[in-house]
């Protein structure tokens, strides 16, 4: 197996085009056809986790956090970027990095503090705009069945839960084509007047290249008239944070409690304790305090998330508990992920979890 087609398999869980803007997502270092003996997953790639590749014979190392955020112009070792690039290189160690993708995917970073925190009612705290959009086309009513299983096969029809979504309207369309043209129905130079159907899908956008290559390739005309647009829907599967419900309500002690020991933490910091229950719980991995509004627009009872500034505490304004729980510990469990989901798809080489604590906080 390639590493091409470890991202194939990657992608289906977390595709790269729902990484944010700022992202540097995707294969950092390595070639796209190099046969894979083994994937290392880490939460960070440090020259640690990069001897442990190496030990373990392992030559691609799947990483959530890139190694490579900004502009690279010199590799001469000066830094930790430069010096894990430089041996990875010299070991033809490849590395790959989800980050935002993940962030943004419903079964990725916030699903899994969901899964360990038991909420259930789960919703995308901040959808991603722009991911859906509706392909209209015109085809011959005899194709039309035909046109639509294939367009589905192709990932187009689905919308949130559901799958094989169209609307069809049945019409005349008419067309002449000159001299040079070649109609599957009619000749040139005839002006026709075709019974039709009006079909249309919605889809995701990152399914777009494979839905309109199907339009080409199984539509009858010479020439096919299409409109493809992007939809205002907001899309429930895709987004960061996630929101979910307790099966019953918890005291803000016994939750923080709670919390603690099951994100193996050893420090929540958090604001003002309110005296109210904890039902509705708002989550987002990493750096989120930029979704405080959102939380509390969502009336969430407590906000759990990473990297809050001092500031932050104060934007809660007594609405809710915000809980910083650190960067590392609301992200720790992604490796888990990545490598559950990697070995049921992948058997014919190791899948390993990388053992080093790349967490670059200590506490006292």
């Amino acid at each position: 197996m390639k590493i091409k087609e470890v991202i194939a398999i990657l992608d289906e869980l977390a595709p790269l085009s729902y990484s944010e803007e700022f992202d540097n997502t995707g294969l950092l270092v390595g070639d796209y056809e190099t046969n894979v003996s083994g994937i290392l997953v880490t939460l960070d790639t440090l020259e640690s986790v990069v001897d442990e590749a190496i030990k373990k014979g392992c030559n691609l190392i799947v990483s959530f956090h890139p190694i490579i955020f900004s502009d690279l112009k010199k590799l001469t070792g000066k830094n930790y970027v430069e010096r894990v690039v430089i041996k990875a290189i010299k070991n033809n160690i490849a590395i790959f990095s989800l980050h935002t993708a993940l962030d943004n995917s419903w079964n990725g970073v916030n699903a899994m503090i969901c899964n360990k925190l038991n909420l259930t009612n789960r919703r995308v705290l901040i959808p991603k705009k722009n991911t859906i959009k509706k392909l209209t086309t015109y085809v011959p009513e005899k194709h039309s069945q035909n046109l639509l299983s294939e367009l589905f096969k192709a990932g187009a029809g689905t919308i949130g839960n559901y799958s094989n979504c169209s609307f069809s309207i049945d019409g005349t369309g008419s067309f002449q084509g000159n001299k040079e043209s070649n109609p599957i129905i009619g000749s040139k130079g005839e002006l026709r007047f075709e019974k039709e159907t009006l079909l249309n899908v919605t889809l995701p956008a990152h399914k777009k290249s494979d839905v309109l290559e199907s339009l080409f390739k199984h539509h009858p005309y010479e020439e096919i008239a299409y409109e493809l647009t992007t939809l205002e829907n907001n899309n429930q599967h895709i987004g960061m944070g996630m929101i979910g419900e307790l099966d019953t309500s918890d005291a803000e002690i016994e939750f923080l409690k709670f919390l603690k020991q099951t994100m193996n933490t050893s420090c929540i910091r958090h604001s003002k304790l309110l005296d109210k229950p904890i039902k509705k719980v708002a989550v987002l991995g990493g750096s989120g305090s930029f979704a405080i509004p959102n939380a509390i627009k969502e009336r969430a009872d407590i906000f759990i998330t990473a990297d809050c500034k001092y500031h932050d505490f104060f934007k809660v304004e007594g609405h809710m508990l915000l809980a910083d729980i650190g960067h590392y510990e609301s992200e720790q469990f992604t490796k888990e992920l990545l490598v559950a989901y990697l070995n049921k798809k992948i058997t014919i080489f190791a899948v390993l979890l990388s053992q080093i604590n790349t967490n670059p906080i200590t506490y006292f």
